[in-house]
């Protein structure tokens, strides 16, 4: 782990050991990417697709490419920008554009990272692929569940640098 990825109070998973959790020591192998998962999903889930794009943005910088830390932060750069353009703008050619390089960045990427349904994410962005309305009312799963931003979440956003 590295010092500018640490964060102590990032709190564990809800549920299971997703990769990325270290059970035996209780912390993440990255937390500061843990938290951009927890802030950048709920806000996605809630619509905020440019402050979840944000979350993961500011986190794909702490890794070097070639990394599996690196490709799931850009993917998912790409899948907040890729249902920005679908919802806010109606745009589905850039919609695909960036959802077939999200593909291609989670590839290989863990179906638990650090407790994001990454399964799912790929499935939902294969579908979309070839019908946009595969997005509708889908929120993405981290531990089990599909939540929704608070406040919490909008702050932290609105503080990145």
């Amino acid at each position: 782990m590295d010092e500018h990825t640490d964060d102590p109070t990032v709190e564990p998973p809800q549920s299971g050991t997703p990769t990325g959790w270290n059970p035996d020591s209780e912390t993440w192998k990255q937390a500061t990417l843990r938290r951009a998962a927890i802030h950048g999903v709920r806000l996605y889930n809630a619509g905020a697709f440019h402050e979840s794009h944000d979350c993961f943005e500011t986190e794909w910088y702490n890794y070097g490419s070639g990394t599996t830390e690196s490709a799931f932060a850009h993917g998912m750069v790409q899948v907040a920008a890729g249902a920005y353009k679908h919802f806010d703008f109606g745009d589905d050619d850039g919609m695909r554009s960036l959802f077939g390089t999200a593909l291609q960045y989670l590839h290989g990427v863990p179906s638990d990272y650090y407790g994001l349904d990454i399964l799912d994410v790929r499935t939902r962005l294969t579908n979309a692929l070839e019908d946009p309305t595969a997005l509708e009312g889908w929120r993405i799963r981290i531990d089990g569940t599909r939540p929704e931003a608070g406040p919490a979440d909008y702050e932290h956003a609105e503080n990145l640098e």
